[in-house]
């Protein structure tokens, strides 16, 4: 017990890791595609700015914004101008590139009775917990064990870095409304072929933006470090790289106008240029066959020119670095940190546009997460940014006052062969000694500003099986016959995509909207579902 400190993390002594040191490997051959530089720390998650015409729905359902004119307004929906998102839970996906540790050290993954249905204490070990800090020890004065922590819902080591990152930066208020469920799931290592990103499914699912469908911090095809399932890639609504302040404000030009004359007095001109264009073409044929068309063609283009200053010429619309939800004094990251670490603005970044029903589902890609450097140090210090960034996703969307669902996942994971270090950092835990797939799982995080989700379950123990969809064997490992999930990633997609639909209580058409699925027969579904609506189709 002695191990748990106050303060999670003191100032980092010299020569103690940094977050974002690269990781050198005598077990790994050099790297030499892009994912193997993310996933060790050589180049972060960030690529190439890609540009595209994205101007044909926008809106922020969440905030009052000046309307058109009348005339104009009316005009709007003809033309395809979308005036609230999809109404849909904002989803946020958490792809920590490497093989992270997720089981036991940092969120409890127990046997056939849920998270605490605990396991050996080698098995504890392989997953980086010495003897003394197994959570089935119990303290003597309580008979409670005092490694675990159910802060959040979900149980965690309360020494988890994760853990302590989200913490910092949710209130206690809130943390009172989250809740969340773990997935024990093999998944290859150092790999970005496993098909972990469920965001294309996400938006088969509904979920959709004013402004953009989906969003990542990579320029892939899933938006992130991991595939998205071949079968439910949709080339039409690739991903928009997002991964800094700049990225959002360079989505919408509102062109020189805005900055000559005042916002109002923009629009107004706009306005006027469209009804004046709009009465010539009403005295015009354009001798084309197709004349209708081309006549919408032209009067949408201005309604759009005109709507999208109306709504987007303040550039705090749009600018995280100018949300004082999100920076400064009464922010969720100070100045300096939001300046200073580039993971935060890239949290940030798509944290605002996903939350305001801009985007209806993004990806945060995080690199350095294949930290098996013989050390416990450099992952735990890792670890807890990472919380700290996930932490930031459910405040804002509890500043905002909006649900969220938060998953988090990683090729592959770690394992211990039981040596500890005893730094600073490493706080007495076990190094991570190489990759092992069998000790990998993945979690989800939600967020409900009308009270904590519901486990599915009349007693204790059923809700504990639906806290933790499937489980691990005594040794530490996942049983890959517990679940469809366990031992097949795009399975794993599925079973999230069906608990995102749960949450809007639509599980019922999950196999009308993935008729290939293999998740089974309804009762097996039900099974793998772990909470009760939270929402009635819409927010």
């Amino acid at each position: 017990m002695a191990k748990l400190t106050s303060h999670f993390f003191k100032k980092r002594p010299a020569g103690a890791p940094s977050a974002d040191a690269p990781l050198y490997h005598l077990d790994h051959s050099r790297p030499m595609t892009r994912r193997d530089f993310i996933a060790q720390g050589f180049c972060t998650g960030a690529a190439a700015v890609t540009g595209g015409s994205i101007l044909s729905m926008f809106a922020n359902p969440k905030h009052a914004h000046a309307t058109l004119s009348p005339d104009l307004e009316a005009l709007k929906a003809s033309c395809g101008i979308a005036t609230q998102g999809a109404g849909k839970i904002p989803f946020i996906v958490f792809d920590l590139a490497g093989g992270a540790n997720i089981a036991g050290s940092n969120v409890l993954v127990g046997g056939r009775g849920g998270q605490l249905d605990f396991l050996s204490t080698a098995g504890y070990s392989r997953q980086g917990l010495p003897g003394d800090m197994v959570p089935s020890i119990a303290n003597p004065d309580t008979g409670l064990s005092d490694f675990v922590n159910n802060e959040l819902g979900l149980a965690f080591h309360s020494d988890s870095a994760f853990l302590n990152g989200i913490l910092d930066k949710v209130s206690v208020t809130n943390r009172a409304n989250i809740n969340g469920a773990v997935i024990p799931a093999r998944s290859e290592n150092d790999t970005g072929n496993n098909p972990h990103n469920p965001m294309y499914g996400i938006n088969r699912a509904g979920a959709d933006g004013s402004l953009l469908t989906l969003i990542g911090s990579r320029n892939s095809d899933s938006g992130g470090n991991s595939m998205a399932p071949a079968a439910m890639i949709d080339t039409g609504i690739r991903p928009t790289k997002i991964d800094r302040p700049s990225d959002v404000t360079g989505l919408v030009d509102t062109g020189d106008l805005v900055g000559l004359l005042s916002q109002q007095d923009s629009v107004a001109v706009m306005e006027s240029i469209q009804r004046i264009s709009d009465m010539k073409l009403n005295r015009v044929d354009t001798q084309i066959t197709t004349d209708d068309v081309v006549k919408d063609m032209v009067r949408c283009g201005y309604v759009k020119s005109a709507d999208i200053t109306d709504r987007f010429g303040d550039p705090s619309t749009l600018d995280p670095a100018l949300d004082p939800l999100i920076v400064g004094a009464s922010g969720i990251f100070s100045d300096e940190e939001f300046e200073s670490d580039g993971e935060f603005r890239k949290t940030a970044s798509v944290m605002k546009l996903v939350m305001n029903g801009f985007a209806g589902a993004g990806t945060i890609t995080m690199g350095g997460y294949d930290y098996h450097d013989g050390s416990r140090a450099t992952g735990e210090v890792r670890d807890r940014r990472a919380g700290r960034c996930m932490g930031a996703v459910l405040e804002y969307a509890a500043r905002v006052g909006v649900p969220v669902m938060m998953y988090v996942c990683s090729d592959g994971s770690v394992f211990s062969n039981g040596m500890v270090d005893d730094s600073e950092n490493g706080r007495g835990k076990g190094v991570w000694t190489g990759d092992n797939s069998s000790t990998s799982a993945s979690f989800f995080l939600v967020y409900n500003p009308g009270g904590a989700p519901q486990l599915i379950g009349a007693t204790p123990d059923i809700q504990a099986q639906h806290q933790q969809l499937g489980f691990m064997r005594s040794d530490g490992a996942v049983e890959t016959a517990s679940t469809p999930a366990a031992n097949n990633v795009n399975l794993l997609v599925e079973t999230i995509i069906l608990n995102y639909l749960a949450l809007h209580g639509e599980q019922g058409q999950f196999s009308q909207r993935f008729p290939s699925n293999g998740l089974g027969n309804t009762t097996l579904m039900d099974s793998l579902t772990a909470f009760e609506p939270i929402v009635n189709g819409t927010i």
